[in-house]
């Protein structure tokens, strides 16, 4: 009887082991066949045995059940992310196979990332992208992508969860560029390194190089803070900053994103402390001294104002918001000479005085004027620039150029 039993329990065995076998063999076929439905029936037929398999064929089984979740591309999301979880399972083996479908599967939701960027839909294109790091986790530009367009769309919780993530694995968006120069254009073209290297051994190219591209660092931290800011959670925001500076103090990037996380907080004299920070590090920055500037403009600071315009467009002649606002800060003087004009009697001194007044004026229209005049030499839509000139022109009688400005605006207001 003992015996009886012994046999009966082997053929039990043997026929459990035959249907693992059939049931995994026809989802295979199936799976060749592209016919990822009968796969996927086979293989729940195949799971009720799962506790008579052995590693062998628990490793195949996650392998095809991965395989009829991703369908060749066709699976949802939801469908890729439980065929990860399933090539997960496999124990050694199938590794250059899964590794090649991981590929196709980051390939394609890329793709699909990509379009969805271009069609300027930035939330449905962050998820890709974050998508496409889940199935590729050692491509962490990906996750980088998928929190700056999510910032792009202001989906700021999620853009601030990505960005910890990419703060906690230490990404700082430092890669190898590889270049050289087209012979045929002349232009500088970045490319891989193997399509490089053939370029130049074929003769297209010349000069080839490589160099680091910049840290992405400040920009992320940045971002977390202007996040925090934007919550209201100015603490958080500071928090940031400091612990980013503390890392990389020299770092003048970080040090102007503190400073605008200091101005959009309102602490304007931090802001120009930090501003001034960066400028004894980057003294040929023509955008510090602008920025400068203006909180020197703001505080009613002309003198220093003035200075720092002048530095701005001596770095850079052509920076137009320098001339501009050097026009708006001479033209500021202009407030208080009208109405000490307007408060005037009709006395000879009050005469005199209103005289002394209206010259005064005219002469501040006359300061004015070149730096306008520069402003639309180099920004020639400028219509800011130009309706100010052509008041000016108006009120200083100067007939000729106002009509020629005046023409100008209209053209412009009708584009």
């Amino acid at each position: 009887m003992k015996k009886q039993v012994i046999v009966a329990l082997a053929v039990s065995i043997g026929a459990f082991s035959f249907a693992q076998k059939k049931e995994l063999k026809t989802a295979e076929k199936a799976i060749k066949g592209t016919n990822y439905a009968e796969a996927k029936a086979a293989l729940n037929q195949a799971k009720a045995l799962m506790s008579a398999m052995d590693e062998k064929n628990k490793a195949k089984y996650y392998y095809l059940l991965g395989q009829a979740l991703y369908a060749g591309g066709a699976g949802s999301n939801q469908d890729i992310d439980q065929a990860l979880e399933s090539f997960n399972k496999v124990d050694g083996a199938y590794g250059s196979e899964i590794a090649e479908i991981k590929q196709q599967m980051t390939n394609n939701i890329l793709t699909k990332g990509n379009k969805a960027y271009e069609a300027k839909d930035f939330s449905k294109a962050s998820k890709h992208f974050e998508h496409a790091f889940r199935t590729s986790p050692k491509d962490t530009l990906f996750l980088y992508y998928a929190a700056a367009t999510a910032v792009n769309v202001q989906e700021y919780d999620r853009a601030l969860k990505l960005y910890e993530e990419l703060k906690k694995i230490g990404y700082t968006g430092v890669a190898t560029e590889y270049y050289a120069t087209n012979k045929e254009t002349g232009e500088e073209e970045v490319l891989d390194k193997t399509t490089r290297d053939l370029y130049v051994k074929s003769g297209t190219h010349i000069k080839p190089g490589e160099r680091k591209t910049e840290s992405k660092k400040a920009e992320i931290v940045k971002n977390v803070a202007l996040i925090y800011v934007s919550e209201g959670n100015n603490e958080k925001a500071l928090e940031a900053m400091k612990d980013a500076r503390a890392e990389s103090p020299e770092d003048i990037n970080l040090i102007l994103s503190e400073a605008n996380v200091h101005y959009k907080m309102g602490n304007k004299d931090k802001f120009k402390e930090l501003l001034e920070e960066a400028t004894k590090m980057d003294p040929k920055n023509p955008e510090l001294q602008y920025n400068l500037g203006v909180i020197a403009s703001e505080s009613d600071d002309k003198e220093n104002a003035k200075k720092y315009y002048k530095k701005a467009i001596e770095l850079d002649p052509n920076y137009v918001n320098a001339y501009i606002n050097m026009a708006a800060l001479v033209l500021s003087r202009e407030e208080p000479l009208i109405q000490e004009m307007n408060g005037l009697g009709t006395s000879k001194e009050d005469d005199k005085r209103y005289e002394e007044l209206k010259e005064e004026r005219q002469q501040l229209y006359k300061d004015a004027i070149p730096y306008l005049s520069k402003a639309l030499e180099i920004d020639p839509e400028n219509i800011n620039a130009a309706k100010t000139l052509m008041n000016i022109y108006s009120v200083t009688g100067d007939t000729a150029n106002y009509k020629a400005l005046k023409a100008k605006v209209e053209t412009l207001e009708g584009q």
